[in-house]
C-alpha cells in the first residue's frame, strides 16, 4: 500500500527585477505573481496489516418469507463460520441487505409478471490475521454454499494517520529542495513560507 502527499510550498523570492515562478512546464519570471511556487511529493510503501472482504448471500424464492427463511439461515451459518476461523464480532458488520422484486414480461398478457423475490445481505469483515484470509474465504463459501457471494477484497493499513508525519516530511523536503534551486537559478534569495498546502 503506497501513501503519498504532495505539499505546495509558496515562498517569497527577494529580487529587485522579478520573482521567478514555476508551473508545470516552464520557469517564467513575473512581476504579477510574487514568490516561487513548487510542489514536493513524498510517498512511502508500508505493508498492508488488515483485509477487508466484502461477502454475503443471495436468496431467490417464490415468495418473500421463503427467500427471507433461507437467507437467514445461510448468513447465520456464514457468520458463524467467520466467527470459527478466529474473526471477532465486532469486525463483522452489515453491508448492504435488499428484497428486490423479480418479475418477467408476458407476451400473452403483455404485462410483467412477479416471479419471485430477491434477497441479498452483504458482509464487511475486517481480517485481521491476513495469511489466513484464503482459509477464512474457504470456510464462508463452504457455510454458504450455493447462496455465496464473494463481492470484493482489498488490503489496507489499520491506522494510517501514524505513517503521515513521515510522509510530510518527505514531501517538505522536496518542495524546500526544488524552491532553493530555483532561487539559486534566479538569482534570488528566499524568504520565509507565505503558503502552505497539503492535498494527500
Amino acid at each position: 500500500m503506497a501513501l503519498g502527499l504532495i505539499t505546495i510550498l509558496a515562498v517569497p523570492a527577494l529580487s529587485a527585477c522579478g520573482s521567478p515562478t514555476l508551473d508545470a512546464q516552464t520557469v517564467q519570471v513575473s512581476s504579477q505573481q510574487q514568490g516561487i511556487w513548487v510542489t514536493g511529493i513524498g510517498e512511502l510503501s508500508v505493508k498492508p496489516d488488515i483485509a477487508i472482504l466484502s461477502v454475503g448471500i443471495v436468496s431467490q424464492e417464490k415468495s418473500v418469507a421463503e427467500a427471507q427463511a433461507k437467507a437467514t439461515d445461510a448468513i447465520t451459518k456464514v457468520m458463524k463460520a467467520l466467527t470459527s476461523a478466529g474473526i471477532a464480532e465486532k469486525d463483522i458488520q452489515t453491508g448492504s441487505f435488499s428484497i428486490n422484486q423479480q418479475g418477467r414480461w408476458d407476451d400473452q398478457k403483455q404485462m410483467e409478471t412477479v416471479i419471485g423475490y430477491r434477497i441479498t445481505n452483504m458482509l464487511t469483515v475486517k481480517v485481521r490475521a491476513i495469511d489466513k484470509i484464503g482459509s477464512i474465504i474457504d470456510s464462508a463459501v463452504e457455510a454458504g454454499g450455493d447462496l455465496i457471494r464473494i463481492n470484493n477484497i482489498s488490503f489496507s493499513v489499520e491506522e494510517p494517520s501514524r505513517y503521515y508525519q513521515q510522509v510530510r516530511e518527505k514531501a517538505m523536503t522536496a518542495a524546500k529542495n526544488k524552491a532553493e534551486d530555483l532561487a539559486k537559478l534566479g538569482g534570488v534569495k528566499l524568504g520565509k513560507p507565505t503558503l502552505i498546502q497539503e492535498n494527500a
